[in-house]
């Protein structure tokens, strides 16, 4: 049976898209990913395709595992803070969501309370948050910590930090602010609430110095497919990010995770998964391939063997030429890296190359959906995964920017719109909006009008 409700889609906005070379392409801007014009073109192009939100991934490091190789890639180690960038795509848009990546593990809830809280207003209620728990040890240095705190710490951390900042979002009353200029009262203060919170990781007294964010809560996005991860999705996330090449595996993922949700309350229409799509595209597949063909052909072979050695940690590659097959090898200890084990039995299965593996995690095919094509066939690609539930919509990875960006909105989202799968305007002002999601109501609120109904 057809779904009757239509695709979302949220794009990632780095300067040069998602392949390691992209930035060497001759189309692509100046030192893209601390640039300016480069960033408001690409929030202005997005919007004009009407997708739903800008996403900006984001680590707290510079990957120093192998300076001189990853000194040859653009996609890592330089790029703007999300929160300073996307309010200025806030100032040149009026529709389009804009998501910033933060982390539970080395931020505090107060301060991006705050950020966030900040973003929302500038923007009009379009601010989202993608919550992520980190997992690069060379993270945890930067901070303080001499090692990455367990994954259960770091889970446990991240509820915790979660229930303090809906709770500092929460601090006015949605009429709290009366801004009576002849009474002289700017607030309420019986509509101001203390948080008083007391918890393993944080004590916060609050207030937050804040009115309510337009959206209630900004938008909650996560990322991450673990059982705790799974867990903290189906009890707080309104869109999940996920990573699954087979529609097969993001089916399961897709029913696993909406079928925890009942346990805490929820219902499945109020979580959309959004599964990476890595993508190439052109008016045709032949053109689609020499522009994918072109972009894996910019890698440099130290910079081939690096990106695979660093996806597969107990492969030896000392002394083998990028066309050599990856040899056999066994699984580290400790893995880090959160799609490793794809990674591993893709190279396992298909007996690929090294060059072969680097172009296949190049495109995203490795460890995302991935579809170089025509309008048509990326279309094609997106339709199955929406109509069989392996995805409500894309978080958007193009190959290549800002090409791949124009790319999609001039030649697939005319092709969605005709099949009635995409929207041909936005439907209100807020990114909950564009998400079809309701704005959380007050606790307060909540509280009144239960106490209304007992009396």
């Amino acid at each position: 049976m057809s779904r009757t409700d239509q695709i979302k889609l949220v794009a990632v906005g780095t300067g040069y898209g998602s392949h390691t070379s992209s930035w060497r392409h001759p189309g692509a801007m100046h030192n893209a990913s601390q640039n300016l014009a480069s960033a408001l073109h690409i929030a202005r192009v997005a919007e004009a395709g009407k997708l739903d939100g800008i996403f900006l991934p984001d680590m707290n490091q510079v990957d120093a595992r192998d300076p001189e190789t990853l000194s040859r890639t653009g996609r890592y180690n330089v790029k703007f803070e999300p929160f300073t960038i996307l309010s200025a795509m806030a100032a040149v848009t009026s529709r389009i969501g804009l998501v910033a990546t933060a982390s539970t593990t080395y931020s505090n809830p107060y301060t991006l309370a705050r950020l966030l809280g900040s973003l929302d207003m500038l923007s009009g209620g379009r601010a989202g948050w993608n919550v992520v728990t980190s997992y690069a040890p060379s993270e945890a240095a930067n901070f303080g910590l001499a090692d990455l705190p367990s994954h259960a710490q770091r889970y446990a951390r991240a509820h915790e930090f979660l229930d303090v900042v809906k709770g500092l979002f929460d601090s006015f009353e949605d009429d709290a602010l009366v801004l009576d200029r002849e009474e002289g009262l700017f607030y309420d203060p019986a509509k101001v609430h203390e948080l008083n919170h007391v918890g393993d990781h944080f004590q916060v007294r609050g207030p937050l110095n804040q009115s309510r964010p337009p959206q209630g809560y900004p938008m909650l996005f996560q990322a991450g497919s673990s059982e705790p991860g799974r867990e903290l999705a189906a009890a707080t996330a309104d869109a999940v990010y996920s990573g699954e090449p087979t529609f097969e595996g993001a089916r399961k993922l897709y029913a696993d995770i909406k079928g925890r949700m009942a346990k805490f309350g929820r219902t499945p229409d109020q979580l959309k998964m959004m599964p990476g799509l890595y993508y190439c595209v052109a008016e045709t597949d032949e053109i689609a391939r020499q522009k994918a063909d072109y972009l894996n052909s910019l890698a440099h072979p130290a910079l081939i063997k690096a990106v695979v050695a660093t996806a597969l940690p107990g492969a030896n590659l000392d002394g083998l030429d990028v066309d050599d097959k990856i040899p056999a090898f066994e699984d580290p200890e400790v893995v880090h890296l959160t799609q490793y084990y794809i990674y591993a039995r893709i190279a396992r299965e298909e007996g690929l190359t090294i060059r072969q593996m680097h172009d296949r995690m190049a495109n995203g095919g490795a460890a995302h959906f991935a579809v170089v094509g025509s309008p048509r066939t990326v279309a094609d690609y997106m339709e199955e995964a929406f109509q069989t539930r392996a995805a409500d919509g894309f978080s958007l990875s193009p190959a290549g920017m800002p090409d791949g960006l124009e790319s999609f909105c001039r030649l697939v989202v005319p092709e969605l719109q005709r099949r009635g799968l995409f929207r041909e305007e936005y439907e209100g002002t807020t990114l909950r909006d564009s998400f079809g999601l309701a704005r959380p109501e007050h606790p307060a609120a909540i509280a009144a009008r239960a106490g209304s109904a007992a009396g």
